[in-house]
This record gives C-alpha cells, structure tokens and sequence, in this order.
C-alpha cells in the first residue's frame, strides 16, 4: 500500500458531525470497549472516534491518542477541553517510525487503529508495536475506507496481522468500511 498521510487541514471535515450517520462512534465502539479500559488509538486525528472512546471507559480507564501531526493533536485537545474531556485523554506524538507507547507495554487492553493503516509506511514495524503495548488476550481492531484500501491491501493487512502474533475472531460491523478484529496471542 502506498504511504499516504492525511492532511492535517482535512481534520476538521473528518470531525463534522454529519459523519455520525454513517459512522457512529458510540455504536461502532460499544461493543468492545468497557469501563476500567486502556485503550490506544493511533492516528486519532483530531478526535472523531477518541471523545466517545473517553466516555466509554469512563474515569476509572485511560485512553492514549497518538498521531503524527501536531495540529491534529491540538485540535483533539481542543474538542476535549469543549467536551469537559480533557483530563480523561491523553495526547502523544508519534513519529514515522515510533508510536512512542514503549512505556505502556503489556497494559493496553485495546488498540483501535480506524482509517490509518494505510498511511502507515511499515506496517510490521506498527504491528509489532501496537502488539507489544497489549495485554496478552488484548484486541486490535483495524478499520480502512474502501475508497481508499482495496480488498487486496486489505488482505495483505490480515496476514501482517497474522505474522506480528495476532489471530482473527469474527469482525465487526463498521458501517461501509473493511474492519478485522485481532486478539494478541502470547
């Protein structure tokens, strides 16, 4: 899959409310999130799916936002603080190469990685550490636009899955995009 990074400016389109009809997050995300959750979400942008994840796993959870662009972050800050979220998430800028979660390894009981994969340059290296910050039996969701990943990339996601240590169970329905639930084996 080619890399391809989305333009910080088109963060705020990606936050529009009227997204909430075909994607919404508190019934995509209820499912597999529970109060008490550590849940990391990579290429947060500025926060589409991470206020309803911080409202999932209420005071007594924590959720880790990561992305690679500053602007998104300061505009999840910024959502948050509106929301009354603020103290309940925290921000971390990644770099090309590093998700920088090395301090969380073993902790994290979810990964939802939504509509970033493909912006991914190497995405073993991604797996391998998103797999490292889960619980043993921790969950990884993937979810990827198809107007932007094919059924091919797609696949080629499943087996990298597969080869960093992650099994497949059944997937979720997330609306019109390609989504895989993995659980980290030992």
């Amino acid at each position: 899959m080619p890399h391809r990074v989305c333009p910080w400016w088109l963060g705020f389109w990606l936050v529009n409310p009227v997204r909430r009809i075909v994607e919404h997050p508190a019934r995509l995300l209820a499912p597999l999130v529970r109060p008490g959750m550590v849940v990391i979400e990579p290429g947060c942008g500025m926060g589409f799916f991470t206020l309803e994840l911080v409202r999932l796993v209420g005071p007594s959870g924590r959720v880790i936002a990561v992305d690679l662009q500053p602007r998104m972050l300061s505009g999840l800050q910024r959502r948050a603080r509106r929301a009354g979220l603020a103290d309940r998430v925290e921000t971390r800028l990644a770099t090309e190469t590093d998700l920088g979660l090395a301090d969380l390894a073993g902790r994290a009981d979810l990964v939802v990685a939504i509509h970033v994969v493909h912006e991914i340059p190497d995405v073993a290296a991604f797996l391998a550490q998103v797999r490292a910050s889960l619980k043993e039996g921790g969950r990884l969701l993937v979810v990827e636009p198809r107007g932007h990943v094919t059924a091919e990339e797609f696949a080629t996601t499943i087996a990298a899955a597969w080869q960093a240590g992650f099994q497949e169970q059944p997937p979720p329905s997330f609306g019109p995009d390609r989504a895989a639930l993995f659980t980290r084996l030992p």
